[in-house]
């Protein structure tokens, strides 16, 4: 096997020798070379992109026949004057007026409207709220009702209620079911009724949306409400 290899090697290697020899006969290094020499390298011309030309017509607008034969109209300035809105300021509530229950006082009031709920007996269902200062002032807004009253006894959606006083007057409160509480019409009661923080009063549903209201002063006066 090696003496294969060897005579292939011998061969190929006689063979480019022959073939150098003819080269070198031909001249063929040296034409080359003079061909590179003699011919210029040429740089690509650069294409130069024609300007672009608009043409310009002019069109005729189309006039209504209507406005064809007036004369163009003329557009006057005018001078508006700035409106200017003032900003609303806040005022801080005046809290210096506010005159806050003690809290034997208000347990006071609490303890004679149990009595009082306890007098009203099981017919109708009853509850008690004492009022703080959010119920009576401010915002006037009643909220917090007792959960298992609401569930039991009010609308399950929002609705109107009607509270009734001791004079028999009436008065058109929202309820607001997902709050637990009494928004619009309860400032209309707390007001035209003084209520105070530390009052106790006794609600006590007669209709699905009509409660009577029964009022135990904070400074121990009562107020009982009758049809």
């Amino acid at each position: 096997m090696a003496a294969k290899v060897t005579a292939y090697e011998e061969s190929r290697r006689k063979r480019m020798e022959e073939n150098k020899k003819r080269m070198e006969a031909l001249n063929l290094h040296k034409l080359s070379r003079a061909l590179k020499i003699s011919t210029p390298t040429k740089s690509s011309p650069l294409k130069r992109s024609k300007p672009r030309v608009v043409e310009k017509q002019v069109v005729v607008v189309r006039r209504s026949n209507r406005i064809a034969n007036k004369p163009a109209p003329f557009f006057k300035e005018a001078v508006i004057d700035r409106v200017v809105i003032p900003r609303r300021i806040s005022k801080a509530a005046d809290l210096s007026n506010l005159v806050f229950a003690t809290d034997e006082a208000r347990a006071k009031a609490i303890e004679k409207a149990e009595k009082l709920q306890s007098d009203l007996g099981s017919d109708y269902p009853t509850f008690i709220k004492s009022m703080l200062q959010s119920h009576v002032t401010g915002g006037f807004w009643l909220g917090c009702l007792p959960l298992d009253f609401c569930r039991r006894n009010l609308p399950r959606r929002g609705d109107f209620i009607t509270l009734i006083d001791e004079d028999a007057d009436e008065y058109q409160v929202t309820y607001l079911a997902r709050q637990n509480g009494l928004s619009g019409g309860w400032k209309g009661f707390a007001v035209a009724h003084g209520l105070l923080d530390g009052d106790a009063v006794v609600f006590q549903l007669i209709k699905p949306t009509t409660c009577k209201v029964y009022i135990i002063r904070v400074n121990g006066s009562e107020q009982g409400n009758s049809l």
